[in-house]
């Protein structure tokens, strides 16, 4: 089993009074892909935004308990820092619409204020790309706007545009729910290679889709962690009732 590279440690989440994640704690082994499974509103996503600390852009927020990338409280880090270590890509596309698809890649640094050198740009650009299975698609035609794009071709510049950051874990959230299944293929098959270079935690309500690509997955349930381990012990012999009922597509 490979090192952990991120654990969560009794994490507990309200906004105003309403405790959304409780007491929840979870270890990530590092270059593999982790599913986060449960019905909607269970704390999903919320767990997914603590990760990279999203939730403080949210107001009357409180947090408790510790995540610890590498052994580092992410609490005591600065943030930004922080989310170039942890990149994030969402349930939509959404490529920024008045840029091009090369900026688009470079968003980061350009939001950043991180200058590079021409040649570092293109450099960045072209293995980000080429790690989100882009580049052959869009390289002659890198100046015009991200929007042109496919849906399927978005999702993938907004996974070049995370991985143009050179993160240590990249986060998604429900990354193919609004692909047709053409483009959730290609998606699947594009994660399933990135987990050599960087750690894939996911959500998903697509539950073939954690059976097919996932390593480890953990189920949610009213805010708390029911149970998580690899996922063909989790498919085959849960440990929990409500794992195998909604497994097996019972409730959710």
């Amino acid at each position: 089993m490979n090192p952990d590279i991120l654990t969560i440690e009794h994490l507990n989440f309200w906004i105003a009074d309403q405790h959304i994640v409780k007491d929840l704690s979870l270890s990530f082994p590092e270059n593999t892909i982790t599913a986060i499974m449960g019905p909607s509103g269970c704390g999903k996503t919320t767990m997914l935004r603590c990760i990279n600390r999203m939730h403080e852009l949210i107001e009357n927020t409180r947090v408790e308990g510790k995540i610890k990338l590498s052994g580092e409280n992410i609490f005591k880090l600065n943030a930004m820092a922080l989310r170039r270590r942890i990149g994030m890509v969402f349930q939509r596309p959404n490529p920024f619409p008045t840029m091009s698809i090369y900026n688009n890649v470079l968003a980061g640094y350009i939001l950043n204020g991180i200058s590079l050198s021409r040649k570092e740009k293109d450099q960045i650009v072209q293995e980000a790309l080429t790690q989100a299975a882009l580049w052959d698609e869009v390289k002659e035609g890198l100046h015009r706007k991200g929007t042109f794009l496919s849906g399927g071709q978005q999702q993938r510049l907004c996974i070049a545009r995370a991985l143009a950051m050179k993160p240590k874990i990249l986060l998604l959230d429900e990354p193919t729910s609004a692909l047709d299944p053409k483009a959730t293929a290609h998606i699947e098959s594009l994660l399933m290679e990135l987990k050599d270079t960087v750690t894939v935690i996911m959500v998903t309500h697509n539950i073939a889709q954690a059976s097919r690509i996932s390593n480890q997955t953990a189920f949610m349930y009213l805010g708390e962690l029911i149970e998580h381990g690899t996922t063909e012990r989790m498919f085959t012999v849960p440990k929990d009732k409500r794992t195998e009922e909604y497994l097996s597509g019972k409730f959710g």
